[in-house]
């Protein structure tokens, strides 16, 4: 038995392992990958989070989970399948074992959204990637494309311009979202082109990614670009199915929930990407991690739950 479960060990999770660890909550961690960090990992450069400018996404995310083992949190390699609630002691259910708790925070993140077009999933893999970090150095010297707006697709553009000879920006509106100082760096980049108001209709090749089939939203237009790779950057899908039959959600799965982070299932946390809120960056995920341990500390001890 465990005063509180913490599902996900990103930067969400580990900063609620780490107030509640030092609040004298007995916790456990769950962690599905072999690696905590989150999409984190997978981030070139953060040069946003205070005090740490430049810091790569997987220095960050070792930095993290080091504070972490330093306060001695215990971690469980295993994936969440389901949590059962009786009205009082959650039981999280995983392959292997059950376990049992006062108080759940769920900091399971999200995933990267799909474009749902032709050829995407056939050449998964195969030239069509969701990560730049990752997968950039395959396309040196190479003509590939980037899609999205956001600071994610603005970021992932100006990697891979270090590297590939031409890199095409398509969006599907007629300005980017992206942060202003992210949109000068990549329109100062002299083999960067971007298509406004394109959207991708189809990715085209046999076994690799060979062209993209684009189309303009306002002429109607489509014309082919040749790209041996592309890179997409069209937001993100909350892991929200352990919690969408209990805890109220939006149209879109990210769990309601205030500053507190508390959802409408009492004894149920959310932090980070899988909280519905107007900016999903490392901080604010830090942030929730924090109120949810502290919120969960307290509502074991308004509902007279004993600590152990």
């Amino acid at each position: 038995m465990y005063d509180l479960i913490i599902i996900g060990s990103g930067p969400a999770g580990l900063s609620a392992a780490v107030y509640g660890v030092r609040a004298g909550l007995k916790l456990l961690v769950l962690e599905q990958n072999p690696m905590s960090g989150g999409q984190i990992l997978n981030t070139y450069e953060v040069d946003n989070y205070l005090g740490l400018p430049g810091i790569s996404g997987f220095d960050m995310g070792k930095c993290f989970r080091d504070h972490a083992d330093r306060l001695g949190v215990p971690f469980a390699e295993c994936r969440a399948q389901e949590i059962i609630d009786d009205g009082g002691i959650k039981t999280v259910r995983t392959r292997r074992e059950n376990y049992e708790a006062r108080a759940v925070i769920l900091a399971s993140g999200a995933q990267h959204a799909q474009l749902g077009v032709p050829g995407e999933e056939e050449l998964s893999g195969m030239g069509v990637s969701y990560c730049a970090t990752c997968d950039g150095a395959f396309f040196r010297g190479k003509t590939v494309a980037v899609v999205g707006g956001g600071d994610v697709a603005l970021e992932d553009a100006i990697y891979l311009a270090r590297t590939c000879g031409k890199v095409w920006l398509i969006h599907r509106r007629d300005e980017l979202r992206g942060a202003m100082i992210l949109q000068e760096e990549l329109k100062a980049l002299p083999n960067v082109e971007i298509l406004y108001s394109h959207t991708v209709e189809r990715i085209q090749g046999e076994d690799s990614v060979e062209s993209l089939l684009v189309k303009d939203g306002k002429t109607g237009e489509e014309r082919e670009l040749a790209v041996s790779g592309v890179f997409i950057a069209v937001g993100i899908r909350p892991n929200s199915e352990l919690v969408k039959d209990m805890a109220d959600c939006d149209e879109a799965g990210y769990v309601l929930a205030g500053e507190d982070c508390a959802s409408s299932c009492p004894g149920i946390y959310v932090a980070g990407d899988i909280r519905r809120k107007p900016l999903r960056q490392v901080v604010t995920a830090v942030a929730d991690g924090a109120n949810a341990a502290v919120a969960a500390g307290d509502f074991i001890r308004r509902s007279q739950i004993p600590l152990s």
